[in-house]
């Protein structure tokens, strides 16, 4: 299991993706579809036509990494419900629940928002 703090950000591209891709296709799709910098530390996540199988690219500070998940039963949930967004975004704890096989990523706010500073100053002004 890979943990991850909160404030990390996750992409998922939001149309099927041919996962015969590796590193530099990948990273390809984040720069020219999503307008990123796959090197930024972020998550990129991608699923197949099937949803079947998924990958996340992202930047260790060393290198690209990809992880690859398939599953042996049922399908991920789908993320490309709206044909005009061409990514979603996604908490960590949204991510781990859609690489488990939850459904209800993408449909359904699974996580609270982030608290900013601005969120604190209202609170201790009360």
């Amino acid at each position: 299991m890979i943990t991850l703090p909160r404030h990390v950000r996750v992409h998922a591209y939001a149309a099927p993706a041919d996962l015969r891709r590796g590193y530099e296709g990948l990273s390809a799709l984040v720069r020219q579809d999503l307008g990123r910098d796959p090197l930024s530390g972020d998550l990129f996540l991608f699923v197949n036509r099937t949803r079947r199988r998924a990958k996340v690219l992202f930047f260790d500070g060393t290198g690209l990494c990809v992880l690859c998940k398939r599953l042996d039963k049922g399908i991920f949930a789908s993320l490309w419900r709206d044909s005009s967004r061409r990514c979603l975004a996604l908490t960590v704890t949204e991510l781990a629940l859609f690489i488990e096989g939850s459904e209800l990523v993408g449909r359904v706010k699974l996580s609270p928002e982030e608290i900013t500073e601005k969120d604190l100053a209202i609170t201790l002004r009360r």
